[in-house]
């Protein structure tokens, strides 16, 4: 390895992962309850609980959520600070491929495989998004390394340190930082026909580490919640994730696949067709090197488990692509011309892209702008909700403001809230019911444009638009209007034509209202 080198990745990876991240807002689903829990913690003063919405949140360990604190605690409360750490993790991996494949091979693969991983289009977006992958990415991979490393020379302290690294995997993600690398050293044991060395004394001096490492947190919550920490964190985020498909529309088998092709543009297109021309020509064997073999049962297992998962999410196999890109950094050998200016064109298209179509695209999927509405329009006693629409908790975390989520009655309400073994095990908003509403009190309600149709039917009370962002619009109940069935329905305000339509269609709500 040379210093040149390292010192270049790092510019290129803090180059292509941190500038323009100010400019990215957190999005719904995910990112949002990663900040939101972070911001939770920091103002409780507990850094050992996860929580959100004042509930104690077992979704994920303390590590990437310790990282967001410490971030917002050193450059504040700001969406630079929120993907800092994903960006640093991001470099990190960078170099580790470098300095493995290096190893494996020679200088030219480990810059090559790292730069190719870098470019790629699953890489580089983890690299901004925050969610706890890329941390788990780097500690999955050290576990590998050190193991392999250990395996190689034989020395002891690299089968210590692959366990402490599993370890603090565990404390990012859970079991499957253990299970995930365990699986890979286990089938690449018995293909090299050496089970035995599981045996050996520094293996289990090595579990006895990271038994250790993960009671540094697992240990204390369990003695401060007991049962009901277990039940959500391993029956419902592990066991439940693994049987029970949580959106059964991306089950089908060929899911990975085009995880993989999309994951690794633009690289995958030029891959692809080699693979399959070697194939037809029946020129491919299996590996006989222990370096191939380690990096093609490392692939092949990660993709494998999670294809025989009920979950399927698309980060889920992004564990594999260290070996991948060493694999593929070894091909672009014989393509060195070709991949470079490829390389170089992608780097200045994701650059680009940050600072010209990732924030409009990301705002999309984020409540920043609603938030910043309902901010300027409401008072210490208004009561917000939003309606028909996914729960955003991102107007949570840029408002700090509660938002209960609205149902028709306390029966669906009921149905939603968390059971054990349950998917709805994540519903810890707080909620609220149409039929419990008080009409007389000052409301600001957030919903999307097809559902503001339902005001004034489903959701009762004469309501006035106040401002939109993007998909999500904002109402506030006129609480001195008595309700006749009058809703100011969305856009086109000075549309003549519209005006007649709205006529006409209040006047048949009031005839209904009266035939009743």
């Amino acid at each position: 390895m040379k210093r040149n080198d390292i010192a270049g990745l790092l510019i290129f990876g803090l180059v292509l992962y941190l500038l323009g991240n100010w400019a990215l807002p957190m999005t719904d689903p995910v990112e949002s309850n990663y900040v939101e829990t972070a911001k939770e913690m920091i103002q409780a003063g507990d850094y050992l609980s996860p929580r959100i919405f004042g509930n104690y949140w077992y979704d994920k360990p303390i590590l990437f959520y310790l990282q967001l604190i410490a971030a917002f605690q050193v450059f504040g409360m700001t969406d630079f600070a929120a993907r800092f750490f994903p960006a640093v993790f991001a470099v990190i991996g960078l170099i580790m491929t470098y300095a493995f494949a290096t190893k494996l091979y020679s200088r030219r693969v480990g810059l090559m495989s790292a730069v190719l991983l870098g470019t790629s289009v699953e890489y580089w977006y983890l690299g901004h998004a925050v969610i706890t992958d890329m941390t788990l990415w780097v500690t999955v991979s050290a576990t590998l390394m050190s193991f392999y490393a250990g395996y190689e020379s034989g020395k002891a302290k690299y089968y210590y340190l692959a366990f402490a690294a599993a370890g603090i995997a565990v404390l990012d993600k859970g079991p499957i930082g253990l299970a995930l690398p365990g699986l890979v050293i286990l089938l690449f044991l018995l293909w090299q026909r050496c089970l035995p060395m599981l045996l050996n004394i520094h293996m289990l001096g090595g579990f006895v580490l990271f038994l250790g490492v993960v009671s540094l947190w697992y240990a204390p919550m369990y003695l401060l919640h007991g049962s009901d920490f277990l039940d959500t964190f391993l029956g419902v985020h592990n066991v439940l994730r693994a049987t029970v498909s949580e959106h059964p529309r991306n089950n089908v088998w060929y899911y990975y696949l085009l995880v993989f092709l999309a994951g690794f543009l633009p690289w995958s297109l030029a891959v692809l067709p080699a693979f399959f021309k070697r194939l037809f020509k029946r020129e491919l064997h299996l590996p006989t090197g222990e370096r191939e073999r380690f990096l093609v049962v490392w692939a092949l297992a990660v993709f494998v488990a999670f294809e025989c998962m009920a979950s399927k999410y698309m980060t889920y196999t992004f564990p594999y692509m260290m070996p991948l890109a060493i694999l593929m950094g070894h091909y672009f050998l014989a393509h060195e011309t070709m991949f470079w200016r490829l390389a170089k064109g992608m780097g200045v298209i994701y650059l680009i892209s940050v600072f010209t179509i990732l924030p409009f695209a990301l705002q999309k999927n984020s409540g920043q702008g609603v938030a910043a509405i309902l901010q300027q329009q409401s008072q210490p006693d208004t009561v917000v909700v939003t309606y028909g629409i996914r729960y955003p908790v991102s107007i949570a975390y840029y408002s700090d403001l509660r938002p209960a989520r609205l149902m028709q009655t306390e029966a669906d309400i009921e149905e939603v809230r968390p059971h054990k073994m349950s998917w709805t095990a994540t519903n810890i908003m707080p909620f609220a019911a149409v039929e419990d509403m008080d009409l007389q009190k000052d409301t600001l309600l957030v919903t999307d444009w097809e559902h503001a149709k339902e005001l004034g039917t489903k959701v009762p009370g004469a309501w006035q638009e106040v401002g939109s962002s993007y998909d999500y619009v904002v109402y506030r109940l006129k609480p001195d209007v008595s309700y006749d069935g009058h809703v100011e329905l969305p856009g086109r305000k000075n549309d003549i034509s519209y005006g007649i339509l709205e006529q006409y269609l209040l006047g048949t709500q009031t005839n209904k209202l009266q035939d009743s």
